[in-house]
């Protein structure tokens, strides 16, 4: 239990300095079978969003919850993001440490164009 309080301790320090500058961010969630992935601009609003559950992402990995589905995760939301004009984000990793997953999907998200 303090481990998941400790994460949402530091993931409410992330969001009010993200929230004061008004960022649009990269927020990112995993679970232990699945990675979870949005845009979020300064007034909440989702802008863009790719997730392990979704049909077409699920048929092209074998196994939701490794790194080469966050790598392919981190592909996919940079990719649509590259479509709907958002060439810079914050990234909010939720109070997760940057290693393993969360760190597979944003080097795949910087890789295919997205900035941060």
């Amino acid at each position: 239990m303090r481990k998941k309080l400790a994460r949402i301790r530091r993931s409410k320090k992330t969001r009010y300095i993200l929230k004061r500058l008004r960022a649009t961010r990269l927020v990112v969630y995993r679970s232990s079978k699945h990675m979870y992935a949005q845009i979020i601009d300064h007034t909440n609003k989702i802008l863009i969003s790719a997730s392990t559950l979704e049909k077409d992402i699920k048929n092209k990995i074998n196994y939701s919850g490794n790194k080469q589905s966050a790598a392919f995760i981190g592909m996919i939301i940079a990719h649509r993001a590259n479509q709907s004009g958002i060439k810079k984000v914050s990234f909010d990793r939720s109070g997760f440490k940057y290693h393993g997953r969360i760190k597979a999907l944003a080097e795949a998200a910087r890789k295919n164009g997205l900035i941060f």
